[in-house]
């Protein structure tokens, strides 16, 4: 079983990563990590935060001359940004002495009141730090560490944007693979330029006003077998898990595979994929409406998810709220911000997606080696060509 746990907060020393349950003999370097964690440092909008921050990885564990051993991998991401706040984010108790300054202004749409009220903390900071989409980084390192599985079985992830404000994309056309391809030479990661223009005149527009921009962006998975994932209980669905896990990124709120809720709207003659078979390639569909997902497994089509991004919560003409220390009304504090982290929250998206997919397949194919999983994955599939 797979399964990963991250510790840290957004100013403090170091985010740190335990992955357990990878198979030994996978090649995993630091530079197949560091890649996806500098893709997400990237795009449009970013703030000052992303100029400081060079995010590298360093695995201390789990790993021997290149390759996986089966043990857990251990990683740390340090926060460069950590020599700033020595004193504010101390583990021992420097407050009353430095005169570290509490937060009580909680900011609308995001986890400091809430936090606060339930952990009874006084200083919002206790909340803030952790509740920070910085926590994303680590999780992009566990995907990334997936993401190298799946490729050695022949899966590859990708993402694009589709809007950013009121600024949508036209009908992009395309397989998964060239839309994702297209958008990595993109700062807004938008496969049609033309479209790309207006998501940063929008950003432009919101970064003069002090305010911030969500958007909608779709992840895809290509390569699959079908069979991955299980109707037989409610948590062993696949779409269910995929689904929490990119509702758990910060700022989600809403996700559909396939053409989902357009399925709620058309008739079942043109929502539901005609099945056909193709000498060669076995049981396969004419259409992809269901987003590569049926009764909680895959397949075998193209994964396709999107994700609905709300605006960052942390703005510079920031919204009411009150005061928790004087019961007054008062502004929302502000702390450093990115007007919009549409673009950035596609990759972390990628990296939910390729954890899950790795997890299926680990429970699906088993194996304590590489080796082992693929046998077990070639076996499968010539079992398929039977049928």
């Amino acid at each position: 079983m797979l399964r990963f746990l991250t510790a840290g907060e957004s100013h403090g020393p170091a985010l740190s990563v335990i992955v357990e349950g990878m198979p030994a003999g996978v090649p995993l370097a630091a530079e197949q990590i560091n890649r996806h964690l500098q893709r997400r440092q990237q795009g449009y909008g970013r703030g000052g935060r992303m100029l400081i921050e060079r995010d590298q990885v360093q695995i201390t564990a789990g790993v021997r001359h290149g390759e996986t051993l089966g043990s857990p991998v251990a990683m740390t991401i340090a926060n460069r940004d950590w020599e700033n706040w020595r004193v504010s984010m101390s583990v021992e108790d420097h407050s009353e002495k430095a005169g570290v300054a509490r937060l009580s202004r909680p900011r609308p749409g995001h986890a400091d009141l809430v936090g606060a009220l339930k952990y009874d903390r006084s200083d919002l900071r206790d909340i803030l730090e952790r509740a920070s989409a910085r926590e994303t980084a680590a999780r992009v390192a566990a995907g990334s560490v997936a993401r190298v599985l799946l490729e050695q079985l022949g899966v590859a992830v990708g993402s694009w944007v589709e809007s950013i404000g009121a600024a949508k994309t036209k009908i992009l056309t395309g397989s998964p693979e060239s839309l994702s391809r297209k958008a990595e030479s993109s700062d807004v990661r938008c496969p049609d330029e033309k479209n790309a223009v207006a998501m940063r005149r929008a950003i432009d527009r919101a970064s003069q006003a002090g305010d911030t921009l969500g958007g909608v962006f779709s992840l895809a998975a290509w390569g699959l077998v079908p069979g991955v994932g299980s109707h037989v209980q409610w948590d062993r669905r696949l779409g269910a898990r995929l689904t929490a896990g990119v509702m758990s990124i910060p700022a989600i709120k809403g996700v559909e595979i396939g053409i989902g809720f357009q399925s709620a709207v058309w008739p079942g003659s043109q929502v539901h994929d005609e099945i056909i078979y193709r000498k060669g390639k076995g049981y396969c569909r004419a259409s992809n409406q269901a987003g590569g997902l049926e009764g909680g497994m895959t397949t075998g089509e193209p994964l396709i998810l999107r994700a609905a991004m709300k605006p960052i919560a942390t703005l510079r003409r920031p919204l009411r709220s009150v005061d928790m220390k004087t019961k007054k009304n008062t502004a929302a504090g502000y702390e450093r911000s990115d007007v919009c982290a549409v673009p950035a929250a596609a990759v972390v998206g990628e990296a939910v997606v390729a954890w899950e997919l790795a997890a299926g397949y680990q429970e699906k194919f088993g194996g304590d080696s590489l080796k082992e999983m693929q046998a077990n994955l070639q076996a499968y599939c010539r079992r398929l060509l039977n049928r």
